[in-house]
């Protein structure tokens, strides 16, 4: 058999939308958030790389709203429904948000990662999409692939090697 899959790749503050047999990818989840929002019935699936917590302090115009997790995860919703996803059978996986850097101040600002973890966390449930499972924190950068068909979010971390969620 002749396997047609494509990977699919999300750049940086980029999102994109898949179906089954492809699978999606995005690779530097340093302090970014990686969110997979998914419809397992109709094996659609939608990955955004979010650099930030908020797009408030952005200057009006045109602003990448795949950047924030304001703005990206509800684009994100319109794109899998556009592909035949159903809202109300949407589910999540996150992962990213780690702590890259330390610093000595307790500067909440410097404190990226955690911050886009509780604004990826609170956009989702403000839309009611479950969050079935997440790999976030520490301080290591991950890449993630998932698959529309199995569900299955692998995560490769820096120097912790390879888990499936």
């Amino acid at each position: 058999m002749i396997d047609s899959s494509q990977v699919i790749k999300v750049g940086i503050a980029d999102m994109n939308v898949i179906t089954a047999p492809d699978l999606i990818r995005t690779s530097g989840l340093g302090s970014c958030v990686g969110v997979v929002i998914y419809d397992q019935a109709k094996k659609v699936a939608g990955l955004a790389h979010i650099m930030l917590p908020s797009s408030a302090s952005t200057k009006a115009g045109n602003i990448n709203i795949a950047k924030y997790a304001d703005t990206a995860i509800e684009e994100l919703i319109y794109k899998i429904t556009g592909i035949g996803g159903r809202e109300k059978s949407l589910k999540a996986k996150i992962a990213g948000g780690a702590q890259m850097f330390q610093f000595q101040s307790g500067s909440d600002i410097m404190r990226i990662g955690p911050r886009n973890i509780e604004a990826v966390e609170a956009e989702l449930k403000r839309l009611k999409i479950t969050l079935v499972a997440s790999d976030v924190g520490g301080s290591n950068g991950r890449t993630i692939e998932f698959n529309p068909e199995t569900t299955i979010l692998k995560i490769r971390t820096v120097n912790k090697g390879t888990k499936e969620i």
